[in-house]
């Protein structure tokens, strides 16, 4: 076990949060960046034995200061909050700093189907920031999350009245991640790096269809929840709606089989056992 710590950026979001707790439930030494350290989060993070620094993804001073002695660091980014080109240079802002700092080694969690020319704008941007990653000096590996599970919970409300609105067709397979899931693989990367390094892994815990998460959801609930489809054309967004059209044509390509057996230590979620975990207190 390495004594110095590992940086996990965006430490209070929900691929941060997941990481963090892996690496703790591995007594590894965490230092978590955020925006705000007297936000009840990261004053949480600080009574589990976290060290926590303030900082923006977006300011390579910032994050060159906190790349500073550390092992290795897990770096997110995202468009939803300024926009796809911010992402970038969030992006480039993290390879800056971690070149400037000698990071020994870099997890960036991009998304999967990036490398497929998906013609989704927000799994473009991230395919920027890795092809700058692959261009550059520093050690990587990028992990390749597909949908998260707890996607499902921005639709709570309709879910609760027996409805799954989704805009793919009853009997299409959607692979899917559990949170914690690429918390332990990152946990896995960020501590023993040697083998991943240069790699580009996609992730999936599970690959149900609509009715499969419908029935799944009735179960948990204790009664029925259909599938309904949504029109493509009523997704407006057209980030959204170019994701979906991508989902309902190439769709994610990840080996599952393959990186289950691979990977068989990570403990891999079945989608019914998120949702009765997730979804019975509401029965």
């Amino acid at each position: 076990m390495t004594e110095e710590p590992i940086l996990v950026l965006a430490a209070t979001g929900g691929q941060g949060s997941a990481v963090t707790q892996a690496l703790l439930g591995r007594r590894a030494r965490v230092r978590a960046l955020v925006r705000d350290p007297g936000r009840q989060a990261a004053r949480q993070l600080a009574g589990m034995g976290v060290e926590v620094v303030g900082g923006s993804l977006s300011d390579a001073d910032s994050l060159a200061a906190a790349m500073t002695g550390v092992a290795a660091v897990f770096a997110y980014t995202t468009p939803f909050e300024a926009g796809l080109d911010a992402e970038v240079r969030q992006g480039r802002a993290i390879i800056s700093a971690a070149t400037r700092a000698r990071v020994p080694h870099l997890v960036f969690s991009s998304v999967a189907g990036a490398d497929q020319d998906s013609g989704v704008p927000h799994f473009e941007s991230k395919a920027r920031i890795e092809a700058e990653l692959g261009s550059g000096d520093v050690p990587y590996t990028i992990l390749g999350p597909t949908y998260f599970f707890d996607n499902a919970l921005g639709g709570a409300d309709h879910i609760l009245d027996g409805v799954l609105d989704l805009p793919l067709p009853a009997d299409r397979p959607l692979q899917q991640l559990e949170r914690a899931d690429l918390g332990a693989f990152a946990a896995k990367v960020l501590l023993d790096p040697a083998g991943y390094a240069g790699q580009r892994i996609e992730l999936a815990s599970d690959a149900p269809t609509p009715v499969q998460m419908a029935d799944a959801l009735g179960a948990a609930l204790g009664r029925e929840v259909r599938h309904a489809r949504v029109p493509l054309e009523a997704v407006t967004n057209p980030d959204m709606h170019a994701m979906w059209a991508f989902f309902n044509g190439p769709g994610y390509q990840v080996d599952i089989p393959a990186l289950h057996r691979d990977h068989p230590e990570i403990g891999w979620s079945r989608y019914a056992d998120w949702a009765e975990r997730v979804w019975s207190a509401a029965r």
